[in-house]
């Protein structure tokens, strides 16, 4: 038997160890408590594999169809990665800050060698060769990607609700907590993947709120930071002056992470409650269904109780400045930020192709009607060039958005806005989930926020005392503010304490 023979023979018992290695160890390692962090440390310290952690997620996954959460899951590709970082640390390579450490991709962040669709038929096909920035710089920490994840097709959207890909007979990305609700969206399979433990962190992004909705459904943590504080390169767009990529989590520690990596930041500690001013502004309490109001009331006097100084605040005429961003922006930046993606894909598709391809009903209405034609709804159920509020948008209002949130932080001396990132738990999953109505109901309080740029963070907060469905509470900062964001989050996670994991898993 020559050397070439005995070398691949001993190739394939070193493999087969480490996969009856990993076999075990997946089946006793209780990833329902596991965050990020501490597998980083389980896997650098020799008391977790990769392979394990990669192998426990993928059979998650598996088990969990009726959730639509993937629409690409990479099992050949994440295992021989896994395998790869296990072998290198065995041979004695430093640890990394997510060395081994399984997450997820919303699947309109490219990720070379597998499909980017955002959520959508015409670029079922589309596979890019090159990670987008914000997926390099975890994977060079270390990261393992096992999938991407389904969404509310081309992000335009808070349910979840798409009947594109789905991996049971239900369409729509199900809420981890309860698969007959919904997940939220548009980073819809990112949150309910982590909400059910199949990974503890992910990406998802960000244009009105799509990282923190259904991190607020789920029971995840999420960040949309400060925009332009992540690389927006190689990411399916909905609005270049909205959109960001944004990390999600089971837990803030993971947050922490997540950001520190991709933003290059230091470490930042948990802050001191008894030195917080935080502002409530009146109306984002609206609407609130009961479990809502009543987790956000208890949160509040548990954050008095703790030290933190809670003020009312005015913000005049924040929501009406806000009308004159929200759509105007997002419809009109659509079309050309749409063109010029698909021209960098060199994938040949066009915005027409996409747009004959939509699927949803709400989203075909929104392209079809305004985001191809250049349209905004006007008086009387009649259509006008969405040029002129496009351009009142960006020179008259957006700038007086930001000018009115920097100064009520001034002011008044906050550290934040608190306020519930959404007015309702989960609702049910069925095509009227994704009317305009639940789609206005479900940004009302992240919305603002987007327009002006500013840094937002979900917290899970509770389960709802009659749905036993996630309620979260979120934390808006002045521009810039995201690490001290993120050191209240840690606080403050420590004095809600985490959510359980799903009781349906």
């Amino acid at each position: 038997m020559n050397n070439q023979r005995l070398s691949k023979i001993a190739t394939a018992i070193f493999w087969t160890a480490l996969t009856i290695e990993a076999n075990a160890q997946s089946s006793s390692i209780d990833f329902d408590n596991l965050t990020a962090t501490k597998a980083a440390s389980a896997i650098c310290s020799g008391n977790l594999t990769s392979e394990a952690m990669v192998t426990a997620a993928l059979n998650r996954a598996k088990a969990l169809p009726e959730l639509n959460a993937f629409i690409t899951l990479d099992e050949i590709g994440s295992t021989v990665a896994a395998k790869k970082n296990d072998t290198a640390r065995k041979n004695g390579k430093g640890c990394k800050p997510l060395d081994g450490v399984s997450i997820v991709v919303k699947d309109n962040i490219e990720v070379a060698g597998l499909p980017n669709t955002a959520g959508t038929k015409a670029l079922a096909n589309y596979v890019p060769k090159k990670d987008a920035p914000v997926v390099a710089k975890l994977r060079a920490a270390g990261a393992i990607v096992i999938g991407k994840t389904n969404m509310h097709e081309l992000a335009f959207g808070v349910s979840g609700f798409n009947s594109n890909f789905n991996s049971s007979s239900s369409p729509g990305v199900r809420n981890a907590y309860d698969s007959s609700k919904i997940s939220g969206g548009s980073s819809s399979g990112s949150a309910a993947a982590i909400a059910a433990r199949i990974v503890p962190a992910g990406l998802g992004t960000d244009t009105g709120g799509s990282v923190r909705v259904p991190c607020a459904l789920n029971g995840c943590a999420s960040l949309r930071p400060t925009i332009g504080r992540y690389s927006q390169v190689g990411i399916a767009p909905i609005s270049h002056t909205r959109d960001t990529a944004g990390p999600m989590a089971t837990s803030m520690a993971d947050i922490e992470l997540l950001d520190r990596v991709i933003s290059g930041d230091s470490i930042t500690r948990a802050a001191n409650l008894k030195k917080l001013r935080i502002g409530i502004y009146a109306p984002t309490l609206a609407n609130l269904d009961s479990d809502t109001k009543a987790a956000f009331e208890t949160a509040i006097q548990k954050m008095r109780d703790a030290g933190v100084t809670i003020i009312d605040v005015e913000i005049s005429g924040l929501n009406e400045l806000n009308a004159q961003i929200g759509f105007p922006v997002a419809l009109y930046e659509a079309y050309d930020d749409m063109v010029a993606y698909l021209k960098l894909t060199r994938s040949g598709i066009t915005i027409n192709d996409i747009a004959k391809e939509i699927t949803s009903p709400d989203v075909k209405g929104t392209y079809d009607g305004l985001v191809i034609p250049r349209k905004l709804p006007g008086p009387n159920n009649t259509l006008v060039d969405a040029k002129p509020a496009y351009d009142a948008a960006i020179k008259t209002s957006r700038p007086a958005l930001i000018k009115l949130y920097k100064n009520t932080f001034a002011k008044n001396k906050l550290d934040a806005i608190v306020f519930p990132t959404v007015p309702k738990v989960a609702m049910d999953a069925i095509p009227d989930s994704s009317s305009l109505g639940n789609f206005l109901t479900y940004i009302q309080n992240t919305d603002p926020g987007s327009n002006a740029g500013i840094p937002g963070l979900q917290i899970p907060l509770a389960l709802g005392a009659s749905s036993r469905l996630p309620v979260g509470i979120e934390l808006d900062g002045p521009s810039g503010s995201d690490r001290k964001l993120i050191a209240i989050g840690l606080a403050l996670e420590s004095l809600f304490g985490r959510l359980p994991p799903p009781s349906n898993k």
